[in-house]
């Protein structure tokens, strides 16, 4: 899951934010129609909501195309029209004034179904650049299960400053989580250059150290000659040893991974090294430090927008007390609870959101 929406359905957006209007506002142009033709029909006392009919072809415009609209209008023009309504009396004026809203409301339909199908088109494109970047997990790497969440900051777009991946290489099972400098369409080539010097790290280098060296390198050459530049990323680096009941992590300037275990949620005690890209990996590598894992422990990593979600007293988001609270929720389904519980409380994101959970299984017997 990556919270498309995350997250990425066009329901999920919003009617405001680029998906199909609701049912009501869909079946409001003809239940007006209906419900007024109706009572005028019924009762000539009812003429007076005769004005509502010129409300019909601009609200046709919010749910139909063209052509529909034009129906909607021309039935309106016909209801004025009919005796038997008693709508037929109002002057020229008037019923030119409806013929020419109809009329607006066709070509304002024509650009709006246009400019739509255009903006289909770009967050396809928007979402074929994501599963590039960061294409889904695999339910499982290696006997590690994989759930991830990512929703992006800036609205209306899908990727982002954050970044996750979790690969299986000669070493072990390795996953990272990171957060670039700045959010939004910005971070991204940050993003795409952070990601493939980790895919390539982690064929070669024999540990994670090495692994945050190669990203911090990758980050310095990236901004090498480029004046006025802070270029940098915070990022977490986990390895897992071959049977699962030990897992190495390395922080550089990332909040640290929360281990799970029963209905206990405790932030791991990590060595804080420099974030990537300073050139400081290398002169001050981090430390790595090693936690034994149990039967069904579970590692949840997320990022600063997680972290640092503020309520209405400024207060940030208890994340490993809200994780116990959440302890039984299996492990595919825990990154949507979290965002869940963090709506419901009413917590202030401002960042990118990325969540990671690990769930590392011991080899069968």
């Amino acid at each position: 899951m990556r919270g498309v929406s995350s997250r990425g359905d066009r329901e999920d957006r919003g009617w405001l934010r680029g998906a199909p209007p609701p049912w009501w506002v869909r079946v409001l142009p003809v239940l007006l129609l209906v419900a007024v033709s109706t009572a005028t029909l019924l009762t000539p006392h009812a003429r007076d909501l005769g004005f509502l009919l010129g409300a019909i072809p601009p609200l046709a415009v919010l749910s139909y195309g063209p052509l529909a609209t034009a129906v909607l209008g021309l039935a309106v023009v016909v209801v004025l029209n009919v005796p038997a309504t008693h709508l037929d009396r109002p002057g020229n004026t008037d019923l030119l004034t409806i013929v020419f809203v109809a009329a607006l409301s066709v070509f304002v339909s024509y650009v709006r179904s246009r400019r739509d199908a255009q903006l289909d088109t770009e967050r396809a494109i928007g979402e074929a650049v994501q599963r590039a970047v960061m294409p889904p997990l695999p339910k499982r790497v290696a006997g590690v299960g994989c759930t991830g969440f990512y929703r992006a900051a800036q609205d209306g777009t899908l990727v982002g400053g954050d970044f996750f991946d979790v690969r299986d290489g000669p070493y072990g099972v390795r996953a990272v989580v990171g957060d670039v400098q700045g959010h939004g369409l910005s971070a991204v080539a940050t993003v795409v250059s952070l990601l493939g010097a980790f895919r390539e790290a982690v064929l070669d280098q024999p540990d994670l150290e090495s692994v945050a060296a190669r990203m911090d390198r990758r980050l310095a050459v990236d901004s090498a000659g480029v004046r006025h530049t802070e270029l940098f990323a915070t990022g977490v680096l986990l390895e897992f040893s071959p049977d699962r009941r030990v897992v190495r992590v390395v922080a550089c300037g990332h909040p640290a991974p929360v281990l799970l275990h029963g209905e206990h949620a405790l932030e791991l005690t990590v060595a804080p090294g420099p974030p990537l890209g300073l050139g400081l990996v290398g002169v001050d590598p981090p430390k790595e430090v090693t936690v034994p894992l149990g039967p069904d422990d579970r590692l949840f990593l997320a990022s600063d927008g997680v972290w640092e979600a503020r309520d209405a007293d400024d207060t940030f988001y208890p994340l490993p007390a809200r994780l116990a609270a959440l302890a039984r929720t299996p492990p595919a389904e825990l990154p949507g609870a979290v965002w869940a519980d963090l709506v419901q409380l009413r917590y202030a994101v401002r960042d990118d959101v990325t969540m990671l959970v690990l769930a590392p299984a011991p080899p069968a017997a």
